[in-house]
């Protein structure tokens, strides 16, 4: 008689027990029975530590030739078929954009009113932050939109690392190493959760993200050309954390209004659109990761001129620091782990 083969597989922070399985079955035959238990389709899945020789094993391996104990767990990523067709999808929740050429010098003024201090004053007091990882000791910030800054949101596609920016994974890693690291996005709160775990950016061993902020923790403006709109005010993030203020945060977005209240703080990113065409030629992360480790030693970040960020040249004295830290990220394509 056969060896029955029980396994455990850990997925969304829960396990589930795979039982019925025997010896002679196949890796194919296991995804069908995950796919029973948690929902996601056997192409879905990826098993991170089912290994044969190092490497990952055909649907058609036999279980015994891998050699697995009773209870071996399996590390499991992959997604609903519905939570991919609503992270796919444009959200309902996200404001109409206005035409972003270009937000004047005028409106810089903004970011003093009284009015708009008070806002954001109700924003420390009231919006709740949910904190995924702590701050660490003499780390700077870097706070990132979402939306055509990290992923084309609005292609058509099947899997995370079809929508996903080229050398996202590479660029966290390497910002993660001078910067903690926030998401804030214009739209809910589940919407950026789920974003974030179809992109694999939630699940990575090799960075951690702080905390997200979604619109909620955003202020309406009046501004002279476009009226009321919405801007994401770094002061709510300051004044709940005393070690980040403008003298060490900035934050990416592809556009410019959302950094109206601090005009100096922020860097706007070129947008990644149309993704299915962009994905081999889109070199944007690679260079703004060189950016961040050029400007990681300025003791004030209100010295910088992001608007020219690509002219910047650090000093002469920490040039050679900065080319040993950096790295060269060009080499390696975008080593994606989401599926």
């Amino acid at each position: 008689m056969e060896n029955e083969v029980r396994i455990v597989v850990k997925w969304s922070g829960k396990e589930y027990e795979i039982c019925n399985l025997s010896e002679s079955d196949s890796v194919g035959t296991l995804k069908n029975a995950i796919h029973r238990e948690t929902g996601v389709r056997p192409e879905r899945q990826k098993l991170l530590n089912l290994k044969l020789k190092g490497k990952t094993p055909e649907d058609g391996c036999q279980l015994s030739t891998l050699k697995l104990k009773q209870g071996f767990k399996v590390m499991m990523m992959g997604s609903l078929e519905e939570d991919i067709a609503d992270a796919s999808g444009p959200p309902e929740d996200i404001p109409d954009v206005v035409n972003d050429l270009d937000i004047e010098d005028e409106e810089i003024a903004l970011e003093s009113r009284e009015v708009y201090l008070a806002k954001i004053e109700r924003r420390i007091k009231e919006y709740k932050i949910n904190m995924l990882n702590e701050p660490r000791p003499g780390k700077k910030l870097l706070v990132l939109d979402v939306d055509y800054t990290l992923y084309d949101h609005r292609s058509s596609a099947e899997t995370g690392y079809e929508l996903m920016r080229p050398f996202l994974h590479e660029f966290l890693i390497s910002a993660y190493q001078d910067y903690d690291i926030v998401i804030w996005s214009a739209t809910s709160m589940k919407w950026i959760e789920e974003k974030m775990k179809l992109l694999g950016v939630s699940t990575h061993s090799d960075y951690k993200i702080a905390f997200y902020l979604d619109n909620l923790a955003m202020i309406s403006i009046v501004t002279p050309k476009y009226g009321i709109v919405q801007v994401k005010p770094l002061g709510v993030i300051w004044g709940k954390f005393d070690q980040y203020s403008s003298r060490n945060t900035i934050m990416f977005d592809d556009i410019r209004r959302n950094f109206l209240m601090n005009p100096g703080n922020g860097l706007k990113i070129r947008p990644f659109r149309q993704a299915h065409l962009n994905r081999d030629k889109d070199r944007e992360l690679l260079k703004l990761a060189k950016y961040l480790k050029d400007i990681v030693h300025e003791e004030d970040f209100n010295s910088l001129d992001h608007k020219h960020w690509e002219k910047y040249r650090p000093r002469k004295k920490e040039q050679h620091t900065v080319k040993k830290e950096s790295g060269d990220l060009g080499d390696n394509r975008d080593s994606s782990s989401a599926s």
